[in-house]
């Protein structure tokens, strides 16, 4: 099994020659970047003489569970995408962290990360899950990153529902391609998230609706790239102003059809007492006159 030490730190043939005359535990608490990706590490070790690390990289390997960084205070950047982790934690320490990439792993729930009020990036694409299964959020996580979070990405996690989400009002980026979204209800949720920038939602069925890009446009109008296509400030104001034009439209139309309810039923309770008034005047007048008398 291989073990991601300061002795094989030291063994490191690129950091070997970094060393120059340093004693190894000089050389370690120098370090501020650490590349061990793509090298068969299945777990880790004892790191914590090297206190200055502010980014670890140990993507492409076979580690199953996060461990042994609760030293690491300074440490600002962990990328541990393709792995085998199962759980997220023993991250509580790491409270400057700002960049999480874990995507590509075997985690089902996201938890753990109530103490990282720093992070403003979390990375979760493409988790190895089991048949039937999706990735879900503790809503304890959601609410501890909703003034922080800038950019999630959930691609390819069999989710169908991202309601739970909407706590992440600061979110700019967001990447749920390749899912199961299917209701257009989600316009409720993306109109909570007033500064959002970049979304990307192809491959879920909800992108087949009709409308869809229309719609999405006009409630996310700081948005500037929508499935990969950017948006033109043109075409928006356009269909925010035919949605306009619209509604303005519909609220025309119910006006009349409340009227015309109304003058039915003053017909039916004053018959005797229509032939001086035009029948809007009429009928608002009556309606006026009843309301007023119940109050």
């Amino acid at each position: 099994m291989v073990r991601l030490t300061v002795d094989l730190i030291a063994k490191s043939r690129n950091h070997f020659k970094k060393k120059r005359g340093l004693s190894l535990s000089e050389y370690l608490k120098t370090l501020t970047h650490l590349r061990f990706s793509n090298k068969n590490i299945e777990s880790i070790g004892d790191l914590s003489m090297c206190r200055n690390l502010t980014v670890l990289y140990l993507y492409d390997n076979q580690i199953t569970h996060i461990s042994n960084l609760d030293f690491a205070f300074n440490l600002t950047h962990l990328y541990m995408q393709n792995n085998d982790i199962t759980h997220v934690d023993n991250l509580c320490n790491l409270q400057k962290l700002s960049k999480l990439y874990l995507g590509g792993n075997r985690i089902a729930v996201v938890e753990g990360l109530e103490q990282l009020h720093e992070l403003k990036e979390l990375h979760l694409e493409s988790q190895k899950l089991a048949p039937g299964e999706k990735l879900l959020f503790d809503p304890r996580t959601l609410l501890s990153l909703a003034d922080s979070l800038c950019v999630l990405n959930i691609n390819k996690n069999n989710i169908d529902d991202i309601r739970d989400l909407a706590v992440l009002k600061e979110l700019r980026h967001f990447s749920a391609a390749d899912n199961k979204l299917y209701n257009m209800e989600l316009e409720d949720v993306f109109s909570l998230w007033p500064q959002l920038l970049l979304m990307d939602l192809s491959g879920n069925p909800v992108c087949k609706k009709p409308k869809y890009r229309d719609r999405l446009i006009t409630e996310c109008k700081s948005l500037e790239a929508l499935d990969g296509r950017e948006i033109n400030e043109l075409t928006r104001q356009f269909l925010i102003n035919w949605k306009a034009t619209k509604e303005a439209k519909k609220r025309k139309n119910n006006k009349h059809v409340l009227t015309q309810l109304c003058f039915s039923v003053v017909i039916l309770a004053y018959p005797g007492c229509i032939c001086a008034l035009s029948v809007e005047t009429f009928a608002l007048n009556a309606c006026v006159n009843n309301l007023t008398s119940v109050m």
